[in-house]
């Protein structure tokens, strides 16, 4: 097998140490190779450089956050990832930034996401469909047991690992609900989202909880089985065409599916990615990643006595706001100290009361309100 060049070019024989007491940064990891690339950022394949460990990077360039009005979704993310860890979700392990980025570091799962083999006309058999459900299931059942909505199951956040289990991922519009609360806000992607979403939207009804979820894995279940939906909806089908197919429409399953499957359904190593990620990253970024500790030193070198137009004092001000309001974040420390004090209810209640009141549906921390509004480009 021909070895790729990577990103990460310079390489050294020697370990390095870091201080157990140092926050994680930048240049504790080692970049190999582009990913992925999606609204919320890019992701890299890194190598954390003193225990030799492979994660996945996502990282989100702060101005386009601010620009685009992603911060909130951005921290809301971070702030349920931090609580959660599970075998069938894709875990946060580093939460960090920079003067340009925001950064998160992730379990890595090389074996790609379901989206990318439905594209690749893998056919998924019954069996394997099966220890998906169960899988997922069983991830769900967790995030509502910390009251938590994804609001975006579909083949796109589902990650295989090297040994065929899957992962959830992508929490930028999960929400938190409490109690008998219900979440009323429009969010997730439309050909997966439940009836009642759609049906608050349109009615202004009394909302919606976990069972969306539960939808979006039926249909996800579906269409891994059969290669297509259920339901012909796409991103720009009314709302009241979706509602009328959902409620007039019958769901047909194969003839070949055993009869618990049907039940289901009714009741509602290669690098498995697109390989120009990477060069798109090594050629058409006009800021690479593996060039961004040159571009720092180099732009802190430069006057900046300069005075800065009316537009660039905002963003400045939001710049700097994210800046201050960006939990830092690292796993091990967090398992440490856990083990180290003790984990008592007491303190897991008021973990999910303050998770709640941080990000539960339509409401976000009020400091940020006056700053993350979009700014004109």
């Amino acid at each position: 097998m021909r070895k790729s060049r990577n990103m990460g070019a310079n390489h050294s024989h020697k370990t390095p140490v870091f201080d157990e007491n140092e926050d994680v940064n930048f240049d504790h990891f080692q970049i190999l190779r582009a990913i992925g690339k999606g609204s919320f950022g890019k992701v890299c394949i890194v190598q954390k450089r003193d225990t030799k460990k492979m994660y996945a990077m996502k990282y989100m360039n702060k101005q386009k956050c601010i620009e685009r009005d992603e911060v909130r979704n951005v921290f809301r993310e971070l702030q349920i990832m931090q609580r959660l860890e599970h075998p069938f979700l894709v875990n946060l392990w580093y939460s960090f930034q920079d003067e340009e980025d925001m950064f998160m570091v992730v379990d890595l799962l090389l074996g790609g996401d379901l989206r990318y083999h439905l594209q690749q006309n893998v056919h998924f058999n019954e069996e394997a469909v099966k220890l998906y459900v169960c899988e997922l299931a069983l991830a769900l059942d967790y995030l509502q047991s910390y009251n938590i909505i994804h609001r975006d199951i579909k083949p796109d956040n589902i990650l295989l690992d090297e040994h065929g289990h899957v992962h959830i991922t992508d929490f930028n519009i999960a929400t938190v609900v409490k109690d008998s609360d219900k979440a009323t806000s429009m969010a997730g992607t439309k050909p997966y989202m439940a009836p009642e979403l759609f049906q608050t939207f349109l009615e202004g009804g009394p909302g919606y909880s976990y069972p969306v979820d539960w939808w979006s894995l039926g249909i996800t279940s579906y269409e891994l089985l059969r290669g297509w939906r259920p339901y012909d909806i796409h991103s720009n089908t009314p709302v009241e065409e979706i509602l009328l197919m959902i409620n007039t429409e019958k769901v047909h399953c194969s003839s070949t599916w055993s009869k618990g499957l049907v039940t289901l359904v009714k009741k509602k190593g290669r690098l498995n990615c697109d390989p120009t990620f990477e060069l798109e990253e090594m050629i058409l970024e006009s800021k690479p990643l593996h060039k961004k500790k040159k571009r720092l030193a180099k732009n802190k070198s430069k006057d900046s006595g300069k005075e800065s137009s009316p537009l660039n004092g905002h963003l400045q001000q939001c710049l700097e706001t994210v800046h201050n309001d960006f939990t830092i974040f690292n796993r091990e420390k967090f398992r440490k100290s856990r083990a180290e004090d003790g984990q008592t209810s007491k303190m897991e209640n008021e973990t999910c009361s303050q998770m709640h009141e941080k990000t539960q549906d339509g409401q976000n921390n009020n400091v940020l309100e006056p700053f993350y509004t979009t700014v004109p480009s």
